[in-house]
């Protein structure tokens, strides 16, 4: 992997970030009901996806390029597209699904991507 631009590594740190607050943010829950019960924690989650989804669409093409074999750009933008459109229709158990398996994979490869590890 070539050396971060500029962009990408601002993108890639505001990406951590929302990783990171969505861990935080859910972490005291035990299901996804738990979550989607308390509404502040469950809309701050989303907002972070929305996020994620947001930076993921400013990376350079050669990045995307470059890492499209550990990391699927397509459907990080995807679920970013389905929370802003369809906000009321997530289903929380899928987010829940998301963020213990899933996202943990995401925190490990942008660290990478950033040399944190």
């Amino acid at each position: 992997m070539s050396e971060l631009n500029h962009k990408d590594s601002i993108c890639l740190f505001n990406m951590l970030d929302s990783i990171e607050k969505i861990f935080r943010y859910s972490e005291k829950f035990n299901s996804a009901d738990d979550l989607y019960e308390d509404s502040k924690a469950f809309d701050a989650v989303l907002m972070n996806f929305i996020v994620i989804g947001e930076m993921a669409g400013k990376l350079s093409d050669a990045l995307i390029i470059d890492s499209q074999d550990k990391i699927d750009w397509l459907k990080i933008k995807g679920l970013r597209n389905i929370i802003a459109h369809n906000y009321f229709g997530i289903d929380a158990e899928e987010v829940w699904q998301i963020i213990h398996s899933s996202l943990k994979h995401l925190h490990k490869e942008v660290r990478k991507l950033l040399d944190l590890n």
